[in-house]
């Protein structure tokens, strides 16, 4: 809706935006109208009762038009548009270094869709800008009252669409560099909030803009035509062109578009606000200032000012979701990401503010004890330094006609950046020289010749230096962009301090005090710990292992030691770096009063979660026993995962759950004096759910081999235990009954199964595996009944000596077409799936093939058979020793050949030994007497475990 057009002053330079209008379009017609609107918008913001400052965010300019009225008019009520429930937070920001953010933080939702937990909404604060110098004045004069009147962090996801998915943030800007890239992330995914975000919602707009101003982004844009220009420029002169900006912007947005009905809603919402205030507390509007977006100070909504008949809106009453607020650390870089902005240009506009500061003359704001201080702030107490202002009059005429102030090269700035340039790149490893600095120099000022400029900007001087300097290739870790964002200002990085910290934070840092480190440091620091000659350092030693679980990977990292179940190394050496994850510390201390309590709300949450899983629980539960040495949690997360296993449907996570049911098992078996009532029912709920399922698993496509072979791991490991809680072994004899597998994998489980329980002997194992060689047609799917045999291992680790003799018979016999493509897939299953079975199987091979290259021509596999012919027994072989061997030891030959049946006499041999019968038949078959030698030599041998 909009409201009737004022008559003001600016009656001259409607008519003739009417006569260019109809001059340029050939009829006054469309661009008469937005040229006219225009006007009317700036009318109607200025003609308002109350006084309206239009803002842009991070701007010099906008702080520095706001220092000037400050101390022209000071205001006794400012109304500020910023969240309304980060009001109780601002005034921590005396205890920071800026850049920070304000951040309203909510893990917990009621009333949001569960997928966009947690939220997270920052509002950053640098000091060259507007807002920082109205919460400067207003919290350090007395009298003054800052009210915030935009929409709450809870109404900014109230009105975003439920689609399950996060509300989009601003579009991030690429950073260029590590540093940058690092230091970009510093708000997370945290939804941005800025004041006075003044940039054309209009693509083509922009383009139209960028292109005929010779610019390449929208900053450099704005620095140019707008800042440069607004930050000599008086009070009213600075209203009036900031209005315009943002009523051309408002005008030639797209219409309908979800983000205009936000914007106006937003407007209502803070008109709303103001109303309520002044009706509530009786101020006077001519002491009242109202700081907004110069794109919402051309509003056209129906509530828009003082006098307007419209209803106030209808404000929706929050969600019952718990919103915990503090200050985060933030950067140059991290705002420019966030917002959308070229890299460097906050540090630019720091550089222009700090300029400005000087040329005008003027004190900034600054809170009370804000770290970081320079010597020429000073804390303001609203003393008036000129007289009120005036009514306004039409400035934008004049501003609009004339010419650019001359504004000559300043030889001098120039000429220190280009030194400072070459000598910062020759640092980073450029071949940089004198002649780079004159280039840079000579190019810079090309270059802004070139774009119709009176001197070179920093923009100008950057594309230079990236001429001249870096030539082809980036050798050093910054390319020269980034260099000169750190010539031109840095990437400053602000902290938050002790006192404005939440309790956890504080807690921390006082807990590891004991460390002597400065921990606030944003470099990564050394901790040495030895807990043999200092047992008072084991409550930091506990605490870091707690920080390593909760905090992002970097920000405490072990160096030497470890803490796993049962074990605690006695030095421990570590690598912190909490000042530079301040973010994540913080954002810790919204989940709980101490690092313990989160903990334990994360590991109830990751037990008893939508998503949550037996292995899930039993992860907790180590987690609760190593961190946390808490019976009673352990016990209430046990009996979870007894639960989940119990309820579920799939044995995808079986592996996992073996795994780590026995290292809990075996902890518990060495440290108490029973198992806890959760392992047992664990085991027998394991016990009869996996026979149950495995069946069912053996045959479905969608259940691995590993998966398999991990529940008989289970069932056959774990069987002793759960016998004696009184489970029934025919469970598993019935299931193996009913299993009826396919696939050659599953079939060679199977095997190994029957084998274990002592339904099919070794012998027979054996004779179906040379079927399976001898048998053209199933030749190609022999590896995959040896990869089956892989996995057994894990079920039925005895099996290994054959697993060994059934390779190397396969490697033997299969033929190249079969055995070259099956080695990779071989090797990688081992690697992904079986990396505790590898060492078995090398430990196996080891103790069977000779050890020695010279021994390996005379090396008979033991499982191997000879042709049954007679030949003399020599005793210098190993057959001829066991030859005498038994005929030393009569007595169990002639038992054995008692037992067997056959009678005969000792006889003496070729050699001059004595012999039997058995003798003779040692001399008929000298293979087995071979393998005997074989046992004889060996501590332990595959014919051994088949003889048990």
């Amino acid at each position: 809706m909009t409201a009737p057009t004022r008559v003001g002053g600016f009656g001259a330079l409607r008519e003739q935006l009417t006569d260019a209008a109809a001059a340029f379009a050939d009829g006054p017609d469309a661009l008469a109208d937005i040229l006219t609107g225009l006007v009317d918008d700036v009318d109607r913001a200025l003609g308002e009762r109350l006084e309206i400052f239009p803002v842009c965010h991070h701007s010099p300019a906008s702080a520095l038009a706001m220092v000037r009225r400050l101390r022209q008019k000071p205001p006794r009520v400012i109304y500020l548009e910023l969240c309304e429930d980060f009001q109780p937070v601002l005034a921590e920001l005396r205890n920071c270094r800026l850049p920070v953010a304000v951040q309203a933080f909510a893990s917990e939702l009621d009333g949001f869709p569960a997928a966009w937990a947690p939220l997270s909404v920052i509002a950053p604060v640098t000091e060259a800008s507007a807002e920082y110098q109205a919460i400067a004045y207003a919290l350090e004069t007395p009298g003054v009252e800052l009210v915030l009147v935009d929409r709450s962090t809870d109404h900014v996801f109230q009105w975003s669409p439920r689609d399950e998915t996060p509300p989009p943030d601003e579009p991030a800007n690429e950073q260029t560099g590590e540093d940058a890239g690092e230091q970009a992330a510093l708000h997370g995914d945290a939804v941005g909030v800025e004041i006075g975000d003044l940039r054309p919602r209009f693509a083509e707009l922009e383009a139209h803009l960028l292109h005929h101003g010779k610019v390449r982004h929208w900053s450099e844009w704005w620095d140019s035509y707008v800042e440069r220009p607004l930050v000599s420029a008086d009070y009213d002169t600075y209203r009036q062109v900031m209005v315009l900006i943002g009523s051309l912007f408002r005008r030639l947005r797209p219409p309908g578009s979800e983000r205009a009905d936000t914007d106006e809603d937003r407007e209502r919402y803070m008109w709303t606000r103001i109303r309520q205030h002044l009706a509530a507390t009786g101020a006077d509007p001519a002491d009242c200032l109202y700081v907004c977006g110069a794109f919402h100070a051309a509003s056209r909504v129906e509530q828009f000012g003082l006098d307007s008949p419209t209803p106030d809106f209808d404000i929706t009453p929050r969600t019952a979701t718990n919103w915990q607020y503090g200050l985060i650390p933030s950067s140059h870089s991290a705002i420019e990401a966030q917002f959308g902005l070229a890299a460097g240009s906050v540090s630019i506009a720091a550089a222009n503010w700090n300029k400005a500061v000087s040329a005008s003359g003027v004190t900034p704001y600054r809170l009370g004890g804000q770290r970081g201080a320079t010597s020429r702030s000073r804390r303001g107490r609203g003393t008036p330094e000129a007289a009120p202002v005036e009514a306004a009059t039409d400035r934008l005429s004049g501003f609009l006609a004339a010419p650019p102030a001359p504004d000559g090269l300043d030889e001098a700035e120039l000429r220190s950046w280009c030194v400072d340039i070459v000598r910062l790149a020759r640092r980073n490893g450029y071949l940089a020289s004198t002649a780079d600095a004159i280039a840079v120099f000579e190019t810079s000022i090309l270059l802004a010749g070139l774009r119709n400029r009176a001197r070179p900007t920093p923009y100008d001087f950057a594309d230079a230096a990236v001429t001249c300097i870096e030539k082809d290739v980036v050798p050093g870790r910054r390319d020269v962009r980034r260099l000169c964002e750190i010539l031109l200002g840095g990437d400053r990085i602000g902290q938050v301090g002790y006192d404005a910290l939440p309790p956890l934070a504080r807690d921390v840092l006082h807990r590891l005090q004991p460390l002597g480190l400065d921990l606030e440091k944003r470099t990564v620091q050394r901790a040495l710990l030895d807990l043999h000659g200092s047992p008072e350092l084991a409550g930091c030693s506990d605490l870091l292992w707690m920080l390593r679980h909760l905090l992002p990977p970097g920000a405490v990292r072990p160096i030497m030691g470890e803490h796993r179940l049962g074990h605690r190394s006695i030095q421990e050496s570590w690598d912190l770096a909490l000042g530079r994850h301040q973010r994540a510390l913080i954002e810790l201390g919204y989940e709980g009063v101490t690092v313990e309590q989160v903990l334990e709300q994360r590991l109830r949450r990751a037990a008893h979660g939508p998503e949550a899983t037996a292995v899930s629980a039993l992860a907790a539960v180590e987690d609760a026993i190593r961190l946390l040495n808490s019976p009673r949690l352990v016990d209430e997360l046990g009996t979870r995962a007894v639960e989940l296993l119990a309820g579920e449907r799939t044995v995808d996570d079986a592996p996992e759950v073996l795994r780590r049911i026995r290292r809990l098992l075996a902890h518990h078996q060495a440290t108490a004096p029973r198992l806890p009532a959760w392992c047992e029912a664990f085991v027998t709920t394991g016990y009869a759910h996996y026979c149950t399922l495995l069946p069912t698993a053996f045959v479905a496509e969608e259940t691995g081999v590993r998966q398999v072979g991990a529940m008989l791991g289970f069932l056959f490991s774990l069987e002793s235990l759960a016998l004696s809680l009184g489970c029934d072994r025919s469970q598993l004899e019935l299931a193996l009954a009913q299993s009826h597998p396919q696939a050659p994998p599953k079939v060679a489980l199977l095997w190994a199964a029957h084998h274990q329980l002592g339904m099919l002997p070794l012998a027979e194992l054996r004779a179906r595996c040379l079927e399976l060689l001898s048998n053209p047609l199933l030749l190609p799917a022999f590896p995959q009944y040896l990869s089956g045999f892989v996995h057994a291992l894990e079920p039925v680790p005895g099996l290994a000596p054959f697993v060994v003799e059934t390779m190397s018979t396969a490697f033997a016999r299969l033929p190249d077409p079969v055995l070259l493509p099956w080695l990779p897939n071989l090797v990688t299953t081992l690697r992904e799936h079986g990396p505790e079975l590898v060492p078995l199987l090398v430990r196996e091979a080891g103790r069977t093939f000779p050890g020695t290259l010279s021994a390996l021509d005379s090396w008979v596999p033991p499982w191997s058979g000879t042709t049954p012919t007679a030949a003399p027994v020599r005793s210098d072989r190993p057959a001829g020793q066991v030859h005498l061997l038994l005929a030393d030891h009569r007595e169990p030959v002639d038992a054995v050949a008692a037992l067997l049946g056959v009678e005969g006499d000792w006889q003496r041999s070729g050699d001059g030994a004595t012999g039997s019968t058995a003798a003779a038949l040692v001399q008929v078959h000298p293979g087995t007497a071979e393998a005997i030698a074989a046992l004889l030599r060996l501590p332990r041998s595959p014919v051994r475990q088949e003889v048990r």
